[in-house]
């Protein structure tokens, strides 16, 4: 049985869902990738409240870290990603291809693209600190102009909140 909650951020509602082994998702309610709670879902924000809390810290600037159990579901690959896209310093950024040679894989630039696409658990797991070999933003789940805002506060160039 998944929980979720629906918060407001400064990036526009987001949808956490999670379970007793961790966080699951964080979803952009608007956009091109628009999500609603499933029919099985229940909601329940105090069971999400240390997600919640630890977003809102980050929107603030005052958390570079999430401490947060995560329960993605994906591919082995995927997974593989997903934490080494957890080892990314806050503030900066890697190219795809770069984070396929920490993957021990370095021709695998574009399914690195495509499993950082699938990040489950955006911001996060931040798949927003992933950009193009030449320096320049590429796809985002949430739209671009959503992860400049990430990378901008991230380098202290924004307050979100």
């Amino acid at each position: 049985m998944l929980s979720y909650a629906q918060i407001d951020s400064p990036l526009g509602p987001l949808l956490l869902a999670a379970d007793e082994t961790g966080l699951r998702s964080i979803d952009f309610v608007s956009g091109r990738r628009a999500v609603s709670p499933q029919p099985t879902w229940r909601e329940d924000p105090e069971f999400l409240g240390e997600p919640i809390q630890q977003l809102h810290a980050y929107f603030a600037g005052d958390l570079e870290s999430f401490d947060l159990p995560l329960e993605p579901k994906g591919t082995e690959f995927q997974l593989a990603v997903w934490r080494k896209l957890c080892g990314i310093p806050y503030g900066e950024t890697i190219s795809y291809g770069e984070l396929a040679r920490r993957i021990g894989n370095p021709k695998a630039s574009r399914a690195v693209g495509l499993a950082n696409g699938a990040n489950p658990i955006p911001i996060v797991i931040p798949c927003h600190r992933v950009i193009g070999s030449n320096g320049k933003l590429t796809g985002y789940g949430g739209g671009l102009p959503i992860k400049e805002k990430l990378l901008a506060l991230e380098r202290r160039q924004l307050r979100l909140l």
